[in-house]
């Protein structure tokens, strides 16, 4: 259910055709960026919720980057 805090947390995978460098990391929100050998990069992490997911992908837009997917991952809150 939407505002469920027992709700598992959602971690994002996003890949992009185009290579970014680290310094792109900051602009990104605190994603981890991943340079493939392929020349994709691939952006992991958490995103609190769907707005912050759709910035993201805005300022992919904005950048002119080429999206590739964006799939969700569950991850399993820890206990602590």
């Amino acid at each position: 259910m939407a505002g469920d805090k027992d709700a598992p947390e959602s971690c994002y995978e996003i890949r992009l055709q185009e290579h970014l460098d680290e310094h792109w990391t900051s602009w990104f929100e605190g994603l981890k960026l991943t340079a493939e050998p392929q020349g994709e990069t691939v952006l992991t992490g958490r995103v609190p919720d769907q707005c912050a997911l759709l910035s993201v992908l805005r300022k992919i837009h904005d950048l002119g980057l080429t999206l590739i997917s964006v799939q969700r991952r569950r991850e399993k809150k820890t206990a602590g």
